[in-house]
C-alpha cells in the first residue's frame, strides 16, 4: 500500500512538471521537435515486446547531440523522467514510459558521420539502422556482423547489448564497438574513449565504453557509436540438420567448436520452435530439433567446413545436412529464423499476428 502511494505521488509530481519543460523546451527547439499527440505518444510508449502501452508525455525529436544535452539537462532541472527511443524493435519493454515524461526520438539524427575504410571502423548517429549501415558499406569489401534480426538502430543496439546470430564468430555489441558519445543525466557529454578517437587497444584506465554497452538508457543517452568493420566473406555457405534429440544437436555444437572450425553462425531451434517457424513462415523442415548454421571463407574453406561438421552430425544421429551457396535461399533461411519470436506469438490462442508465408524451400541443394 505504502510503495503504491509513493508510486502515484511521484507519477502526479513529473506530469506537473512537464509544463515546466515543455515551456523551457518551446524557447530553444523548433515547434516541429516536439509532439504531443495521444497518435505519437502511444506510437513512443510500447516497443514489439508483450508490455503494455505506457506512453510519454511529450516525444521530443532532436537533430544534433546539442539539442539532445539541452533536453536532458533541461528534465534534470525539473527532475522528469527522461526516455531514449531508437526504431522501437526491441523485446524488454524499456521504451515504455512507467512514470510518463520525455521520449527522446533520436531517428532524425541518421547520419553516418565517418567510414575508415583502411582502419575498419565507422561512425554513426543514433538514427542510422543495421541495414541502412550494411547497404552504405555494399561497394566496400566491409560490413556488421552483428545481427539481432530487427532492422534496429545501431546505438540502440549498443544500449541494449545486443547480440545476433553472428555472435559465435563475430561476437556480440561488447566486442564490436570501439567508442560511444553520450549525453549524460547531467546534460554533459561524454566519450567513452576520447572525443574523435578510435583506438583498437587500450591498456590503462576505466573501460568507460562497456559500461555504458547494454545499460538500456539508465546511465545516459548515446548520441554516436564507433564500430568495428570486418572483411565481407568471400563465399557463404548455410545449411540444417535436424536431430532425434536437443542433446544430440547439443554434442554437435560442442565437437564443432572443439575442432576449432570457424563457424559463422550456429542456431539452435527445438521442435515446438520448428512447428511453430512451419507454420508462420510456410516451412516443409522436420519438426525435430534443428541447427541452423553458416560458413565464411573461401570457396575451398567454406566446403571443407561444412563436409566437416556434417560428418560430426552423422556421428550424432543427425539426419540430411542440407546446404546451399545461394543467396536468396540462405536469406530466406534466415529471415524464418528472425521471424522465430513472430512465430510463437502467432502460435498463441486468438494471436492476430499474420502469418508470413516464407517459402524457404531448399530446391537444387548439394548434400554432404
Amino acid at each position: 500500500m505504502i510503495a503504491h502511494r509513493i508510486s502515484r505521488t511521484l507519477t502526479t509530481f513529473v506530469h506537473s512538471n512537464v509544463r515546466s519543460v515543455i515551456d523551457s523546451l518551446e524557447r530553444v527547439l523548433p515547434s516541429d521537435a516536439m509532439k504531443m499527440t495521444s497518435a505519437v505518444r502511444s506510437q513512443h510508449g510500447h516497443d514489439e515486446s508483450h508490455h503494455e502501452t505506457l506512453e510519454p508525455d511529450m516525444v521530443v525529436f532532436p537533430k544534433s547531440t546539442e539539442e539532445v544535452s539541452t533536453i536532458v539537462r533541461t528534465c534534470a532541472k525539473h527532475r522528469v523522467p527522461v526516455i531514449p527511443f531508437g526504431t522501437g524493435t526491441g523485446l524488454e519493454g524499456g521504451v515504455t514510459a512507467t512514470k510518463g515524461g520525455v521520449c527522446i526520438d533520436l531517428s532524425s539524427m541518421d547520419q553516418i558521420v565517418e567510414l575508415n575504410v583502411e582502419d575498419f571502423d565507422c561512425t554513426v548517429q543514433p538514427g542510422v539502422t543495421r541495414k541502412r549501415l550494411d547497404a552504405h558499406l555494399h561497394d566496400t569489401g566491409l560490413w556488421f556482423p552483428v545481427d539481432p534480426g530487427a532492422d534496429a538502430s545501431l546505438c540502440g543496439m549498443a544500449a541494449t547489448g545486443a547480440s545476433g546470430t553472428n555472435a559465435v564468430r563475430y561476437g556480440t555489441m561488447r566486442s564490436n564497438i570501439v567508442n560511444l558519445e553520450v549525453v549524460l543525466p547531467s546534460g554533459e557529454i561524454l566519450y567513452t574513449r576520447g572525443q574523435n578517437r578510435r583506438p583498437i587497444k587500450s591498456s590503462a584506465g576505466y573501460d568507460l565504453t562497456s559500461l555504458f554497452i547494454g545499460s538500456e538508457g539508465t546511465l545516459g543517452v548515446i548520441t554516436a557509436a564507433t564500430l568495428r568493420l570486418h572483411a565481407r566473406p568471400e563465399h557463404v555457405v548455410a545449411a540444417v540438420c535436424a536431430f532425434p534429440t536437443v542433446q544430440a544437436a547439443v554434442t554437435a555444437v560442442v565437437q564443432t567448436l572443439q575442432c576449432s572450425i570457424p563457424i559463422a553462425r550456429i542456431e539452435f531451434l527445438d521442435e515446438r520452435q520448428i512447428t511453430a517457424c512451419n507454420t508462420y513462415s510456410g516451412l516443409t523442415l522436420v519438426e525435430q530439433p534443428t541447427l541452423f548454421l553458416e560458413f565464411h571463407g573461401t570457396e575451398n574453406d567454406v566446403e571443407s567446413q561444412a563436409q566437416l561438421v556434417g560428418d560430426i552430425c552423422a556421428a550424432n544421429e543427425g539426419g540430411e545436412f542440407t546446404w546451399s551457396r545461394v543467396t536468396e535461399e540462405r536469406e530466406r533461411l534466415w529471415t524464418a529464423r528472425h521471424n522465430a519470436y513472430w512465430a510463437t506469438v502467432a502460435m498463441r490462442p486468438g494471436s492476430k499476428v499474420p502469418k508470413a508465408y516464407i517459402n524457404i524451400f531448399f530446391g537444387n541443394n548439394s548434400t554432404v
